[in-house]
């Protein structure tokens, strides 16, 4: 499946981007997960965002990627990792994940990274070379784990 990639500061985001990537996590984070949760929650503002279009221009993948201090006082982030229904078995989450942390390390330099990830992605993560950090917790209804990927 060939894919554009993107990765933009917040800022440098057009109308049209920041409406796909809100419309994408609104729709499997709220809808499909059920999960209602304050998803804006001030921190866009303060990252960089990846955006993986499909041939059809249609957003089927976005990852929010965090510095160090905004989520964490320790370690730089990544968060609001998801895929559409549409791509999902395909390897655009395996894609989406490389491209963020190598883009982390570009912007915020070669340090440790933390994720909150929801628990059933354990193995998932894992992949990536993330560990376990934390016991599991609850997180608007959803069973998540801290894990984090050392240089």
């Amino acid at each position: 499946m060939a894919l554009t990639k993107i990765c933009k500061a917040f800022g440098e985001m057009t109308p049209h981007e920041m409406y796909d990537m809100l419309r994408l996590r609104s729709e499997v984070f709220v809808v499909e997960q059920n999960c209602v949760f304050p998803d804006m929650d001030d921190k866009d503002q303060l990252c960089h965002h990846i955006l993986l279009y499909n041939e059809e221009q249609v957003l089927v993948a976005t990852a929010r990627l965090v510095p160090t201090g905004v989520s964490y006082p320790d370690m730089m982030s990544i968060g609001r990792i998801v895929t559409s229904q549409l791509v999902r078995g395909t390897g655009v989450g395996k894609e989406l994940v490389e491209m963020a942390i190598q883009e982390c390390y570009r912007l915020f330099g070669q340090t440790n990274i933390r994720i909150g990830a929801q628990l059933y992605a354990k193995k998932f993560y894992e992949r990536f070379g993330f560990e376990q950090s934390s016991e599991v917790y609850d997180e608007d209804g959803i069973d998540h784990i801290k894990m984090v990927k050392q240089v």
